[in-house]
């Protein structure tokens, strides 16, 4: 399925530059030993921004829901419809959550409650993105 490449911005930078290193790493506040995602300026829960570090993660997380995309306004998705739109909660911390389109599982076909890992397509010679693969 093609799909939009994204185009990191400082903020993000380091969280794509991973995922084209084939890991998937969370902001982490030292301050109060959270994690966070999507990456933001300052801690979310102690609002601390000089103590946000990236760390690595399993790369592992459970599928918690998800939905069919029967009409998708992004063109590039549409040759592909149906697709999944999984909602995935991470390994390490259930409230980090991200979204997939699970290749490989076809359309209505979720086992909600199974483990999935990340797996980093390459969109183009210069960008992957992280997806969620059901592990068998």
């Amino acid at each position: 399925m093609p799909k939009p490449v994204p185009v990191p911005d400082e903020l993000s930078k380091p969280f794509w530059d991973a995922v084209n290193e084939q890991r998937l790493v969370v902001q982490h506040c030292a301050a109060c030993d959270r994690r966070q995602y999507p990456p933001e300026r300052v801690c979310t829960e102690c609002r601390s921004g000089d103590r946000l570090e990236w760390i690595p993660t399993s790369g592992r997380a459970r599928i918690i829901g998800y939905t069919v995309m029967h009409d998708s306004r992004v063109r590039l998705l549409q040759a592909d419809q149906p697709f999944n739109i999984a909602v995935v909660a991470l390994e390490e911390d259930p409230a980090i959550r991200f979204f997939s389109h699970l290749p490989g599982t076809p359309a209505d076909e979720v086992p909600v409650g199974a483990t999935v890992e990340a797996i980093f397509p390459e969109l183009s010679p210069t960008q992957r993105i992280h997806e969620w693969q059901v592990v068998r």
